[in-house]
C-alpha cells in the first residue's frame, strides 16, 4: 500500500484567536513495506501527521492518495481506509475497553463484519504474535502491565489485517527492558508480515537500531527525511531543536577527535564494536 501526502497543511482552531497551524507543506511518500521512524519533539507535529494517514484528521489543504486513491474524494471509503491502515495509540488504557483481553482483540475484526469463528481465529493468531501469555487470555485488561497492555492493544490491531501499523510512542513509560522487548517484537512482525510499519517516537535511541528510514519533524514541516546514517550525520542539527542522536554517534565522533579512524556513521553498538576494533588493529 503506497501513501503520497502532498502538500497537507493542517491548522487547529482555523479562524479563531487560537489558530495553530500544526502541518506545514508536508510532502511525503510512503512505499509498501517500509519500516519508518517519525522524530520530533513535543510539539513537533508528529502525532497531528499521522492521524491523518488513517483519516482521523483532515488536511486543512492538501491531499492525500492511498494507491493512486485521493482519500478526500467524496466516494472514497474511510472505513475501508481504517481497516488497512491501524493504529496503536500512544496510552493502551485508550483502546483497551472489552471485559477480557481476548474480547479487545476480537472487537476489530468483529466490526469488520467477519464470522464469530474467523474473528476468534484471527484475535489467537493476533495475541500469538505479540507473545501475549495464554494464561492471561481471558483477564481483565486493565490488571496488566504497562508492557503487556502495549502487546493487547498491538494485538487488536493486527487481528484487522493491516497493510500499514502505526504506533504513537509504543514504548512510553516503559523500563529499558520492557522498551526493548516491545520494539524487538515490532522489527519481528515487520520482518514476518512485511506490513509497512510506522514508528513514532522522540528518542532517537528507539529508532536507530530499527528503522530503514527516519523522518524527523520540526515546527510541523519535515526537517530531514532519509537512511539513519545521513539523518544521525546531522546531529548538532538536530541538538539545536531538542534531539540528541544516539550514544554511539557522540562516543564515535569523540574518539574521531582522540585520534582513532572509527566510522562516524555507526549507528548501532554492533557496528561501533566493529569500527573500534577494526581502528585498533
Amino acid at each position: 500500500m503506497s501513501i503520497i501526502l502532498d502538500k497537507i497543511n493542517y491548522c487547529y482552531s482555523p479562524d479563531t484567536a487560537y489558530q495553530i497551524q500544526a502541518l506545514k507543506d508536508i510532502n511525503l511518500t510512503i512505499d509498501d513495506g517500509e519500516f519508518i521512524g517519525i522524530i520530533g519533539h513535543t510539539g513537533s507535529g508528529k502525532s497531528t501527521l499521522i492521524q491523518h494517514l488513517n483519516g482521523l484528521l483532515k488536511a486543512t489543504s492538501g491531499h492525500i492518495y492511498v494507491n493512486g486513491q485521493d482519500i478526500y474524494d467524496e466516494d472514497y471509503d474511510m472505513r475501508d481506509l481504517r481497516n488497512h491502515v491501524g493504529m496503536v495509540f500512544q496510552y493502551p488504557d485508550h483502546q483497551l475497553f472489552e471485559t477480557t483481553n481476548f474480547e479487545d482483540v476480537c472487537f476489530g475484526p468483529k466490526n469488520q463484519g467477519l464470522d464469530r469463528q474467523t474473528v476468534e481465529l484471527r484475535a489467537y493468531e493476533a495475541l500469538r504474535s505479540v507473545k501475549f501469555p495464554e494464561d492471561l487470555y481471558y483477564q481483565p485488561p486493565f490488571d496488566l502491565s504497562g508492557g503487556q497492555k502495549r502487546r493487547v492493544a498491538i494485538a487488536g490491531v493486527l487481528a484487522m489485517k493491516p497493510q500499514v501499523l502505526i504506533l504513537d510512542e509504543p514504548t512510553a513509560g516503559l523500563d529499558p527492558a520492557g522498551r526493548d522487548e516491545i520494539l524487538d517484537l515490532i522489527a519481528n512482525m515487520h520482518k514476518e508480515l512485511g506490513i509497512t510499519v510506522i514508528l513514532v517516537s522522540h528518542s532517537m535511541e528507539d529508532v536507530a537500531k530499527y528503522v530503514d528510514r527516519i523522518i524527523v519533524m520540526n515546527q510541523g514541516s519535515v526537517m530531514y527525511d532519509g537512511v539513519p546514517k545521513e539523518v544521525f550525520h546531522h546531529y548538532q542539527e538536530l541538538e539545536e531543536v531538542g534531539l540528541a542522536a544516539p550514544q554511539v554517534t557522540y562516543l564515535m565522533h569523540e574518539l574521531r577527535s582522540q585520534g582513532l579512524e572509527v566510522d562516524l556513521d555507526a549507528t548501532t553498538v554492533e557496528e561501533a564494536a566493529e569500527s573500534i576494533v577494526k581502528a585498533l588493529k
